[in-house]
């Protein structure tokens, strides 16, 4: 294990890395990432960001906060794009860390293009998905083959902040048997109407995970016709994922986190 560690690349100065932190949990972090925050000279990272992970960069690295929890002031993101390219034109080992995986609706290939515009090195590193990560700490497979053999990932709002228009939402309630939404909670009782308004059950299966894989982890399972009032009701708040589907039943038999607590 040690030779493995040491043959991961070095972080060069005037590079930028591309870093997914996964959705919480440190433990959840790949050695790409934490090799990268070793090596870091600054970090410019997002809320989403356990706290527990900014530790594990060295004592003299320089932090710097991006906001982007939904809701809250955050630098627009063309400025933060532009902050990596200064920082990494002053020959420092940048690290852009985001919650999840910067390429799963992270913003990350924006900041990407805007690196390659400006002639910066840069590196990828994937991360865990809350859609997938999120959903197996809350017991809820993404696919098992007697219940779905494709899944939806999308998120519930776009640039502008409202439900996406360009989402076609008649193919996916009729065409996807398991749903996974990012930020979706703002706008649920839209979201809710389109979903049964083109055919989706009232009583389908539906779960809400907030702060997914970390201690403070909360779930919500209801249906779409008792949703609406069962989350203005609960303690459930942003950021959260939300899963529609068959898939939510298996939480019952597979809910190991709780077993383990």
């Amino acid at each position: 294990m040690k030779r493995f560690v040491s043959e991961l690349p070095d972080f060069e100065p005037g590079w930028v890395w591309l870093v997914g932190a996964g959705p919480g949990d440190p433990g959840l972090l790949t050695l790409h990432a934490a090799n990268a925050i070793q090596q870091a000279d600054v970090i410019v990272y997002d809320a989403l960001v356990n706290e527990a992970i900014l530790k594990l960069a060295k004592a003299d690295v320089e932090l710097i906060y991006a906001g982007k929890r939904g809701g809250k002031p955050s630098p627009k993101q063309g400025d933060i794009s532009l902050r990596l390219v200064e920082l990494a034109g002053e020959n420092k080992r940048v690290l852009r860390l985001k919650g999840g995986d910067p390429f799963v609706f992270g913003r990350g290939g924006e900041e990407a293009l805007t690196l390659v515009e400006n002639n910066i090195p840069f590196r990828i590193v994937p991360g865990i998905t809350a859609g997938i990560g999120g959903l197996a700490y809350a017991g809820i497979p993404v696919t098992h083959r007697d219940i779905n053999q494709n899944v939806t990932f999308l998120t519930g709002h776009d640039a502008g902040g409202i439900v996406p228009e360009t989402i076609n939402w008649e193919h996916v309630a009729k065409g996807s048997p398991v749903i996974v939404m990012y930020m979706a909670m703002k706008h649920w009782p839209i979201i809710r109407d389109r979903l049964v308004g083109y055919g989706r059950s009232e009583d389908e299966l539906v779960a809400f995970i907030c702060n997914a894989t970390t201690k403070e982890q909360k779930v919500l399972e209801t249906t779409l016709g008792n949703s609406v009032v069962d989350l203005e009701a609960s303690d459930i708040a942003p950021p959260a994922i939300v899963v529609v589907g068959e898939a939510v039943r298996l939480r019952s038999k597979l809910n190991w986190l709780d077993a383990v607590s």
